[in-house]
C-alpha cells in the first residue's frame, strides 16, 4: 500500500500529478471514503493535471460523466451512491466504459463490489483530525 497526504487545497494539484506520475498506466480507480472524504475534489484535480477542458462535478444524478481532454482522451467518471442494484450500472453499459480502455475514475464503488474489474486501484480518502486528506492506494493486479 502506498500513501499520499494531501495537506491543503494548496497542495492537492501536486498530490494528483505525483498520484497519476506513479499509476498512469492504471485505467480503472475506484475511489472510497466516508461522504465529504473528498473523492470528488480528488478527482477534479486529477482531471485539471490530465488537461481536462470539461467541468468536472459530481455524476451524483447523472451516473457518469464523460470528459475530454486537450489531447483527445477520454475520462469517464461513475458515481454509484444512488444506485439501488447492481443492475442499474450494467442498464447504463458499465461493462462497455470499464473495459474501453479510458480512464474510469467510481465513486462509491461498494454498491457494485461484484462488478469491479479484478485489475484496478483502490484509493481509499480519508479526512483526518487537522483536515488533512490521507490517500491510500492498493494496487490490484
Amino acid at each position: 500500500m502506498n500513501r499520499l497526504t494531501i495537506e491543503s487545497l494548496d497542495n492537492i494539484d501536486d498530490v494528483a500529478k505525483e498520484f497519476l506520475a506513479k499509476y498512469r498506466s492504471h485505467r480503472v480507480v475506484a475511489f472510497y471514503g466516508e461522504m465529504g472524504a473528498g473523492k470528488t475534489t480528488f478527482i477534479k484535480a486529477l482531471c485539471r493535471a490530465m488537461d481536462v477542458e470539461d467541468d468536472v462535478n459530481s455524476p451524483s444524478f447523472s451516473i457518469i460523466n464523460e470528459y475530454c481532454t486537450k489531447t483527445g482522451d477520454t475520462i469517464f467518471h461513475f458515481d454509484f451512491y444512488r444506485l439501488k442494484t447492481i443492475d442499474e450500472a450494467l442498464d447504463i453499459g458499465y461493462e462497455e466504459y470499464i473495459y474501453s480502455g479510458n480512464y474510469c475514475f467510481m465513486e462509491w464503488p461498494e454498491k457494485i463490489e461484484p462488478l469491479l474489474p479484478e485489475t484496478r486501484l483502490d484509493v481509499t480518502i480519508e479526512d483526518t483530525d487537522g483536515g488533512k486528506r490521507l490517500v491510500s492506494v492498493v494496487s490490484r493486479n
